[in-house]
């Protein structure tokens, strides 16, 4: 079946910043609710492997957020995607990763690839007139890069706006300067933002970071743009009848969008559960432990005896487990918090999960084998220390290798997060428990 060419106009920017730490993730969220509060229909994706500020960005917006990054996803889909977004919004907003042009490929990159303008915010405490100088670094840096416009956040006054906005250079003008405010903070832990359902009072606070940046003259829409691309056929339905058990709640909360839909679109019949509080597993022929934060509720996993007996039954009846991260973590034997106190987990998989106290591992990486390539990334607090062999390994977008990928009877578990719209013919394999067969470890 070819593919249907569609094409939309509509208000769009890459929201982004020189590093990480000036403030876009909450401005991104405050001017995608400013502007629904308006009237308008916004549109907010979020680039690259990141599952925590889209929970926020959801909110604010009202809309569901999709990844966007031109490896991991693919080129074809980020402009996808965003056409189809632009056939019925009246505003899109990308939120970059990093700084502007960090990684490979950047935030930049994605704006070039799509035709979107740049809107960078920079921190702006402590700083005079060198805010211009760093204005006209980031618009120059790039030939094929339209930055029009700059955003400053955490100015101290009104006079300090006024010096920032007399530092612009030509060809180059303030959007509006953002004054200190605790609506327009949002606490984090050791994964980043914490997640939008621990949040009491989200709405509200969005709502007031909204009447901040009107305040501050950011009521104004970005530029017009035109988006076009190819909508891709319809997958396979090659789980078609199957019907996958997604744990999601507190402590497993990492889900793509996408792979929830790829799986719908291939067949399935997603039931969600909760592994803290449901006492058993619903009716499946399959099961995903995504990533999340179970460290932080390893007490009730551990208390849970009844659901660790029915993930275990499902295990011993050989049907399919994937377990990505944290879902992994719950696999082991044993899970040592960031306390140091030790929590019995499933057992399927022999050795221990304990968290570390520093970033383990963080990058993109891809899984090679006979039933496709399944791109996306690894990001851990914790290690495993476990006598079982991998079955398999991640590789780094550099080549080397990466995370390690094991196989216990019918449970698949790695530290590796997948992005499954890159390789539906080898997830599909994965929740139905066909053959698989990897590139070498060592390879």
């Amino acid at each position: 079946m070819n593919a249907t060419p569609i094409r939309g106009a509509t208000h769009a920017a890459l929201i982004t910043a020189p590093g990480s730490g000036h403030g876009k993730s909450l401005v991104t969220a405050a001017l995608a609710r400013l502007h629904r509060k308006a009237g308008r229909r916004v549109r907010v994706f979020k680039h690259g492997p990141d599952y925590l500020d889209p929970m926020v960005l959801e909110v604010a917006s009202g809309a569901p957020v999709y990844q966007l990054h031109a490896w991991m996803t693919g080129e074809a889909e980020c402009r996808w995607r965003l056409a189809e977004a632009a056939m019925e919004a009246d505003l899109i907003l990308v939120e970059g990763s990093m700084g502007l042009f960090d990684g490979e490929p950047s935030s930049a990159d994605l704006a070039i690839l799509a035709g979107l303008p740049a809107l960078p915010i920079i921190d702006a405490a402590g700083m005079g007139q060198t805010f211009g100088a760093m204005a006209q670094g980031l618009a120059n840096y790039h030939p094929e890069l339209a930055i029009h416009e700059v955003i400053a956040n955490r100015i101290g006054s009104p006079g300090h706006g006024r010096l920032l906005a007399g530092s612009m250079p030509e060809g180059l003008s303030l959007l509006g300067a953002i004054p200190r405010s605790d609506a327009m903070r949002i606490p984090d832990r050791h994964l980043g933002l914490v997640q939008a359902g621990e949040l009491e009072g989200l709405d509200q606070q969005l709502d007031a970071a909204a009447e901040v940046l009107r305040e501050a003259g950011l009521d104004r829409l970005p530029a017009a743009v035109t988006l076009e691309a190819e909508r891709p056929a319809p997958p396979p339905r090659l789980l078609e009848g199957r019907r996958i058990a997604v744990a999601r709640d507190a402590a497993f909360a990492f889900l793509y969008r996408a792979n929830l839909d790829l799986l719908v679109a291939m067949g399935a019949e997603l039931a969600f559960f909760s592994p803290l509080a449901d006492a058993e597993l619903p009716a499946c022929d399959a099961l995903w432990l995504p990533g999340g934060y179970p460290e932080l509720h390893a007490a009730r996993l551990a208390a849970n005896v009844s659901m660790r007996a029915a993930i275990r039954a499902h295990h011993a009846a050989g049907k399919p487990i994937l377990a990505e991260c944290g879902g992994l973590m719950a696999c082991a034997e044993t899970l040592v918090d960031g306390d140091g106190q030790a929590h019995d987990m499933l057992g399927l998989l022999s050795g221990e999960a304990k968290m570390v106290g520093k970033l383990s591992a963080l990058g993109l990486q891809s899984l090679t084998t006979d039933c496709g390539e399944l791109r996306g990334h690894t990001y851990h607090h914790s290690t495993l220390t476990t006598e079982a062999v991998p079955w398999a390994r991640s590789r780094r977008m550099a080549g080397s290798p990466g995370e390690a990928i094991y196989r216990q009877g019918s449970l698949t578990a790695s530290y590796f997060h997948g992005y499954f719209p890159s390789a539906p013919a080898l997830t599909a394999a994965l929740f139905a428990g066909e053959p698989i067969h990897p590139a070498s470890v060592e390879d």
